[in-house]
């Protein structure tokens, strides 16, 4: 289970998984 899903790798889509690993939310970023 994952609480974000962020699609597109692009600098913003980064930048948003970034900022949700400082926060300790899991995530998968799909390109």
């Amino acid at each position: 289970m994952c609480d974000c899903i962020i699609i597109g790798a692009g600098p913003a889509g980064l930048t948003v998984a970034v900022y949700a690993a400082r926060k300790r939310i899991s995530t998968i970023v799909i390109n």
